[in-house]
């Protein structure tokens, strides 16, 4: 994570502002919000996309992770480059040289492939690319909500995402229209080629939507999810937890948000963490939990935050000053031309 730093909250100023549209007025940058009688915290990225994701990825900015602005206008940053692909459910991260990593869900069906991109600098992405994740699974209908982490002991990406393949979960049928979803993952060292997919997360019924965050060396990593049955109605965030990024993973909660939520992500904060959580039925909007140590209770944070209208299930990164002031700059103009991607 980058060097902390010491800035205060936006809540007025961002009350203040048009939360969407290109009239949207300038980010104050991060140099003018510190102050030195609060405790440290660190400016944050979001990345998520508006509608069915026709154009694009947005970026909001926080100051401190509880209240955001939308970047760039209000307007798309990262726009599609190949036909017929969607940009939904990014997720992004930064790598340990540095470069920043994105994925997304390219299609509802096929191809069964992750979306995938990266940057040096979080303006400029490289053409994006179709990542074979299930190539070993070829009946498989669907990769949704791809997520990352890097593992260092092992000096490679993991990436994991919602899959069903029709007639593996036999007697499992409560998803919607038939879809059976588990949690797959492979891992990679250059994103050119991947191990066998294989199951990440398999509680006994559907799940979706899964991230992870890992608290430090001497804790245990934490998945949060979404139960995904719908017969009886569930549809609400659970957790899970295990010794090591990828699991074994046990301990699973009762569900901690209300229903019609997913796309949940968590970060650290101020006095604990906060899991956002993209409650997708109308009205739609972002809601927020907090936990003071993974451990204790979540509650509900949602009239804590600040948070730009129609964005939808996205991830978080934390930034350098350099970083968001960089965004905070950006203004509106024809999309760049992608990068090449390196060999």
């Amino acid at each position: 994570m980058p060097k902390l730093l010491r800035v205060a909250p936006l809540a007025a100023a961002l009350l203040l502002l048009p939360l969407c549209g290109s009239a949207q007025s300038p980010i104050p940058p991060l140099a003018k919000t510190q102050r030195t009688d609060i405790a440290a915290l660190t400016p944050w990225l979001f990345v998520g996309f508006k509608g069915n994701s026709e154009d694009g990825v947005y970026y909001a900015l926080s100051p401190d992770g509880y209240h955001w602005i939308l970047a760039n206008g209000g307007k798309p940053v990262v726009p599609q480059t190949e036909p017929n692909e969607l940009m939904r459910d990014p997720f992004i991260a930064r790598g340990p040289d540095g470069v920043f990593h994105m994925v997304w869900t390219w299609s509802w069906r096929t191809p069964t492939v992750v979306g995938h991109a990266t940057s040096k600098d979080l303006i400029h992405w490289t053409r994006h690319q179709q990542l074979p994740v299930m190539a070993n699974e070829p009946t498989a209908l669907n990769v949704w909500a791809p997520a990352l982490s890097y593992e260092p002991d092992h000096k490679r990406w993991l990436i994991f995402w919602s899959s069903t393949i029709p007639g593996r979960f036999p007697g499992d049928d409560s998803g919607d229209g038939g879809l059976n979803h588990r949690i797959w993952s492979t891992t990679t060292t250059q994103f050119t080629s991947f191990t066998p997919a294989k199951i990440f997360f398999d509680p006994g019924y559907s799940v979706i939507d899964a991230s992870l965050i890992q608290p430090g060396s001497d804790k245990k990593s934490v998945l949060i999810f979404k139960d995904e049955r719908k017969t009886p109605l569930k549809k609400y965030l659970e957790t899970a937890d295990g010794p090591t990024p990828e699991g074994p993973w046990t301990h699973i909660s009762p569900p901690i948000s209300e229903t019609w939520s997913e796309g949940a992500a968590i970060i650290p904060v101020h006095g604990g963490f906060l899991a956002y959580y993209d409650h997708y039925r109308t009205p739609q909007h972002y809601g927020a939990l907090f936990s003071s140590d993974l451990t204790s209770p979540w509650t509900d944070a949602t009239n804590q935050i600040t948070f730009p209208a129609g964005l939808r299930h996205g991830s978080f990164v934390s930034l350098t000053e350099e970083e968001y002031d960089r965004i905070a700059a950006l203004k509106p103009q024809t999309a760049p031309s992608p990068e090449s991607p390196k060999p």
